[in-house]
């Protein structure tokens, strides 16, 4: 049963969440003065912002351009409601918009991570070099930050100082640019830019918790999969916190809302109300005996011919049929390929009965070619190639287009 005092809800109403586990003393990367509090102000928060050197370059010489980009996008600017999610393996930051606590959230824009430090799994240690993975906040913006701007998470959390270390839990988590990282996650300095500017302005309007999840992958993606499948099949608990993280990435991307997740006295994170993960079976592949097609030995075959094999109806019919073939065989392509330009070589014998067919090149994909030339070899019968008045074997070559574009 989860237990509400160390709960962390983050609910769908952005701006909204119950935060009982309060973050400790937050480690500082900084070039001069201590980061900035948004207390420490009378004036707004951009306003205040804009006191500082390197924040007023960036409003002035980014906000137009963002301002653009979400007229483009069809995006109320400024956005009141903002949340970032990150993906380590993937190597991707996006970053969500919306102006009403009730809509949908919209995806603004997604920003590489140029740099990683440790590997997949959840910080658990200062000095590990591991970004952490979970659900945290900002909690932090620092106009003078060794790495040019950051925003600071408020990393460790409930579920961080139940699990990890607990006299040196690590902190000091960022977004920040320069695009180094001993356990942070770096974006360029032109990309800090948008993100700050975005965040103050959520932040001035009045949201105070902007949310950062951060994955291990995303999980819609067969190749991450498959890569955290392997890692965690011999650890139970690196799975089951993955797990629990999946279940946040599916909500979302069911919903575009954010789910309310729960910290449990042992520091597990769980979803209200999960979507139903959909466990893929790891299809073995069974594999077919290859196809026995129509082989003969030829002894000799013509260089040069007076006629050249016809097909029957002429060449457009015969280029029609492949065009035909080529549209049927689309269902055959490999997992993730669109397109093949598959060479085919086959003989047409003298008696016009095309044999000997084989891929010279275009794809390896055994179970793609056996189709192919099963299919080819019961094309018609052709009128032979002709010399001296005789039917003579001539080997042809054709190149299939195979497309699902």
């Amino acid at each position: 049963m989860i237990k509400g005092l160390l709960a962390v809800l983050f609910l769908s109403i952005i701006g909204s969440q119950v935060i009982v586990a309060q973050n400790g003393n937050n480690g500082r990367r900084n070039s001069g003065p201590a980061s900035v509090s948004s207390n420490s102000s009378p004036k707004t928060f951009i306003d205040f912002q804009r006191t500082f050197p390197r924040p007023d370059e960036s409003f002035k010489r980014k906000e137009d351009t963002l301002q653009k980009q979400f007229a483009a996008k069809k995006l109320e600017w400024p956005a009141k409601y903002l949340y970032i999610r990150s993906f380590k393996y993937d190597s991707q930051l996006e970053v969500w918009v919306k102006n009403e606590m009730n809509e949908p959230f919209k995806l603004f824009k997604t920003y590489k991570v140029c740099a990683l430090a440790g590997s997949m799994g959840p910080k658990r240690m200062e000095g590990d070099y591991q970004v952490p993975e979970g659900f945290y906040y900002i909690n932090e913006f620092n106009p003078r930050s060794e790495y040019y701007l950051s925003l600071g998470i408020n990393y460790p959390n409930a579920s961080d100082r139940i699990l990890s270390d607990s006299l040196r839990p690590g902190s000091a988590i960022y977004i920040h640019g320069s695009c180094v990282t001993v356990g942070c996650i770096p974006i360029m300095d032109s990309q800090i830019d948008e993100l700050y500017i975005l965040a103050a302005h959520a932040k001035n309007q009045g949201q105070d918790y902007i949310p950062v999840h951060i994955f291990p992958i995303r999980f819609n993606v067969p190749k991450s999969v498959t890569y955290l499948n392997t890692l965690t099949k011999d650890d139970n608990t690196l799975k089951r916190f993955s797990e629990n993280l999946e279940d946040a990435f599916n909500y979302f991307e069911k919903h575009k809302k954010l789910p309310v997740i729960f910290i449990n006295d042992k520091g597990e994170y769980s979803v209200n109300d999960p979507v139903k993960r959909v466990v893929k079976e790891e299809k073995v592949k069974v594999k077919k005996p290859r196809a026995q097609l129509r082989t003969r030995h030829i002894s000799v075959l013509a260089d040069a011919v007076h006629t050249w094999p016809e097909y029957p109806g002429g060449g457009t019919v015969f280029m029609q049929y492949l065009d035909k073939l080529g549209k049927e065989m689309t269902e055959f392509l490999p997992e993730g390929v669109k397109k093949v330009y598959a060479q085919v070589e086959f003989v047409v014998d003298t008696d016009g009965v095309p044999v000997n067919f084989k891929v010279l090149k275009g794809t390896k994909d055994e179970e793609l070619i056996d189709e192919l030339l099963t299919r080819m070899e019961k094309m018609e019968t052709w009128k032979p190639a002709i010399l001296h008045k005789k039917p003579v074997a001539k080997k042809m070559i054709q190149t299939v287009t195979i497309s699902a574009e």
